[in-house]
């Protein structure tokens, strides 16, 4: 049985499984025929059934979030982060890098891992607990 096309033109069916597969390729079947009703399925079988055959690597975060809550203000282009100050890691004598580093930390689960700290300041909370205030932005 032909099938003609848009611009009026007669083409034969394919047979063999070379040009079906080439066809299957190319997407060359129109809407709702046999193949592309066959192939559509097929993606949507890919999509839903894969990631429970194949580990992807894709694992949870593992960042805990910081045990008192953190007050985010924006401010310009950047956010004013106001973070506990036990639920900062800073060791004793630490350096200014190493400050910056454990506060990006702290401040990760609200900003993202994409924020660089700018400069930061220990305040004193409404409850008089130490505090660290820290400016920071993408």
């Amino acid at each position: 049985m032909a099938s003609s096309t848009s611009s009026g033109a007669v083409t034969q069916p394919k047979h063999g499984f070379k040009p079906i597969f080439s066809s299957y390729f190319y997407w060359t079947f129109e809407r709702g025929s046999v193949h592309y009703d066959i192939m559509v399925s097929l993606i949507l079988l890919f999509i839903f059934v894969t990631p429970h055959l194949w580990n992807y690597g894709a694992k949870p975060s593992v960042v805990s979030g910081p045990a008192h809550p953190l007050q985010v203000l924006p401010q310009g282009r950047g956010v004013i982060v106001t973070v506990q100050a036990s639920d900062v890691k800073i060791p004793p004598n630490a350096s200014s890098s190493q400050v910056k580093s454990a506060l990006r930390e702290a401040i990760e689960p609200v900003t993202g891992d994409a924020v660089y700290v700018q400069r930061w300041e220990t305040v004193t909370d409404a409850q008089g607990h130490v505090a660290w205030k820290v400016w920071a932005h993408r």
